[in-house]
């Protein structure tokens, strides 16, 4: 089993010394580079290399300049999701975001976790769990979500939060670690615009 393909099946895997490992992330890295190099006037040219790097976006997906991810091709975004400046994908398993989700500035995804016993750490292995967001999901800035988190659809995560365990769909939550504060409810709504 190669190590790419026991990063696939969730198992550890050589992460910092595989040659076929290390060319994808230097691929990715490159392509993010070029990305963040490229003047926001430059449409066409950003939106090439947005498809190189990010193949499973949807339509209508706005991601501003800088933008990180290690892989690129082991992200799924839904149409018409907003990802603000400085965003982190770190997908060495998927991340799926859904449709109509709004992203703050500076948030981190993170699938990867280490050995916690530095010789094992040393060698290079790491595990990565899949991070999965809903539709209509609204994260604010500089959240950090960790490996195997998912977050329901219509939920709210506050600014600063660090998400270590699943968010249910429908809620605000907040906090380091995050928490369920309440249920969204129509009383949320904005009233009448006039």
């Amino acid at each position: 089993m190669t190590e790419r393909e026991r990063q696939r099946a969730g198992l550890w895997y050589d992460a910092n010394f595989d040659p076929e490992l290390l060319a994808l992330r230097e691929e990715a890295d490159e392509l993010c580079h070029l990305i963040n190099q490229t003047s926001p006037r430059d449409a066409a040219r950003r939106e090439g290399l947005l498809e190189r790097l990010l193949p499973h976006r949807g339509e209508d997906v706005t991601i501003l300049a800088p933008f990180y991810a290690d892989y690129g091709a082991n992200c799924v975004i839904g149409d018409h999701t907003f990802i603000n400046h400085n965003a982190y994908l770190m997908d060495g398993a998927t991340i799926t975001i859904g449709s109509w989700c709004f992203i703050g500035p500076s948030c981190g995804m993170y699938t990867a976790s280490h050995p916690l016993l530095a010789a094992e750490r040393n060698r290079g292995l790491e595990k990565a769990d899949p991070i999965t967001i809903g539709d209509n999901v609204w994260i604010g800035g500089d959240v950090t979500i960790l490996p195997g988190v998912t977050i329901g659809d219509g939920a709210v995560i506050g600014a600063g939060s660090v998400v270590t365990k699943d968010v249910p769909a429908g809620v605000v939550a907040a906090g380091n670690p995050c928490r369920v504060l309440r249920e969204i409810t129509e009383r949320d709504g904005i009233g009448e615009l006039g």
